[in-house]
């Protein structure tokens, strides 16, 4: 397959691979800005950082556009392939990243309630605490 024909803002030619039958890759090709501009348009209505779910809903926009790209056949089975393996590492990373926060928040949690259960407790014997 040929290389992209396209010239990058750095001054450096683009190393992905031109689409068959084509002079760019699919960045490149002006035959595709509208439906680049599109996708990308996308990205600010799912809401900002904060928002609970905003990670996965990029994930998931991100399988949405490799998966097109793919049928489309735009996009080389072999490069979709990598790109899901990292998409899956990321995916990985997010849920360390949320089981990491749990515990976090569990301990904080306990540790609070071992404050409060050493403190004297109104109403209550000191025999009924020990047990």
């Amino acid at each position: 397959m040929a290389r992209c024909g396209a010239i990058k803002a750095d001054g450096v030619r683009c190393k992905a691979e031109a689409t068959p039958g084509a002079e760019w890759c699919y960045s490149h090709d002006p035959e595709h800005v509208e439906e680049r501009r599109r996708r990308a348009s996308r990205g600010g209505k799912a809401g900002g950082r904060g928002r609970r779910g905003g990670e996965l809903r990029d994930i998931k926009a991100l399988l949405e556009d490799l998966t097109e790209r793919v049928l489309d056949g735009v996009l080389l089975p072999g490069q979709a392939a990598v790109a899901n393996q990292l998409i899956n590492t990321r995916l990985r990373a997010v849920d360390l990243e949320r089981r990491v926060r749990e515990t976090e928040d569990l301990e904080a949690r306990i540790a609070s309630l071992e404050t409060k259960l050493g403190q004297p407790m109104k109403g209550v014997r000191q025999w009924q605490r020990q047990s």
